[in-house]
């Protein structure tokens, strides 16, 4: 915009018009609050017509401008010139109603309509997520170019900015065009879904949300970590997730040497079958085994394994089952090994000797 194009269009506008449009934004806003005042006593709905009052007060103002100053000039001014096209507030504003609407339709569809689909067919959080995404950008992606066509931009115009932009990832924003491909294999082939639980660097946490770059991960601390999407198809991820939400416990313990290990056995499948009755998570098909893993050096080597239907609450459930073993062992009186050393003096100082210290 140069500043002759622009002092033309400040000539061109009605200062009363200032006035009209300050009265109605402000009789507008009054009006929100008002109505949002009088609902304040109705908490249930509150969200929802907060939401038809924001609505009513962005929308009512730009139709307002459109239809009361159709006719004035300054509404139809030039204000700058991109290529061909002169721009003028009118088709600003179009422009704008037309994709802020767009955005309004596309949180209605995954908001409200969308959800009953996926109810009626059943379909995970990952598969819902994945649509809300596809639905949101498809519809955004025409409003942008009915936007561009309705101000009367010509899109092959668009050709000399598409090729800096390749000549730009070409040289410097590789990264960026590689996690953007990434994203998108990510979304469709899914090898990792909004939901799934995954073992980064050791790291165990839930994919919370899948951008366009990067992945945010919610570690059980509460942390968040943001990955590059292009990490998943390039390093190898364990998915907890992947197809099968059951995972396998495995509790590693020992007893003192002398112990009955057929009475170890038993009493370990049956603190299982106690702590089943108290979280459903914890199955009983497939069967929970007790192995003997070996001799150690200090007691008998024993392991505890089976399979949980909810990864989520694996460390719940095996903080559960340790506190069981060890009222259990306490009561029946079955020792834990305890770590020993023998000391071997091959020589001792005379004058030790002599003070009988040993």
């Amino acid at each position: 915009m140069d500043i002759h194009t622009l002092k033309n269009w400040i000539l061109s506008f009605n200062y009363i018009s200032i006035i009209i449009i300050a009265a109605v934004v402000i009789g507008m806003l009054i009006l929100r609050w008002i109505l949002l005042t009088a609902f304040k006593k109705l908490p249930k709905h509150h969200a929802a017509f907060r939401s038809i009052v924001n609505w009513f007060t962005f929308y009512g103002t730009l139709i307002f401008l459109l239809l009361y100053f159709s006719k004035a000039k300054w509404m139809f001014a030039k204000i700058f010139k991109f290529g061909k096209v002169d721009i003028t507030l009118f088709l600003i504003i179009v422009a704008v109603l037309i994709i802020s609407l767009a955005s309004r339709l596309s949180k209605i569809s995954t908001n409200v309509l969308l959800p009953g689909i996926y109810n009626r067919y059943h379909l995970d959080k990952g598969t819902r997520y994945t649509f809300d995404r596809v639905v949101h950008y498809s519809i955004m992606i025409i409003a942008i170019i009915v936007s561009l066509t309705t101000v009367g931009i010509n899109l092959s115009a668009l050709t000399m900015f598409a090729g800096i932009i390749s000549v730009g990832i070409g040289f410097g924003l590789q990264n960026i065009a590689s996690n953007f491909i990434s994203g998108v294999i990510i979304l469709f082939e899914r090898p990792i879904k909004v939901g799934d639980r995954v073992l980064i660097d050791n790291i165990i946490g839930d994919v919370e949300k899948i951008n366009m770059r990067a992945t945010i991960i919610k570690t059980v601390n509460n942390e968040h970590i943001i990955v590059p999407n292009s990490y998943f198809l390039g390093e190898k991820v364990v998915n907890r997730s992947f197809s099968d939400p059951r995972i396998r416990l495995a509790i590693p313990f020992s007893v003192a040497y002398g112990t009955d290990v057929e009475k170890v056995r038993d009493m370990l499948m049956e603190i299982t079958r106690e702590e089943s009755l108290v979280s459903p998570a914890v199955l009983l098909d497939p069967e929970p085994s007790v192995s003997f893993v070996g001799f150690g050096d200090f007691g008998l080597n024993f392991e505890l394994s089976l399979m949980i239907a909810d990864y989520n609450q694996l460390g719940t459930i095996k903080s559960n089952i340790n506190f069981r073993i060890n009222k259990l062992f306490l009561e029946k009186k079955i020792e834990f090994p305890h770590q020993q050393r023998d000391l071997y003096i091959k020589s001792l100082d005379r004058e030790v000797e002599k003070q009988h210290i040993f």
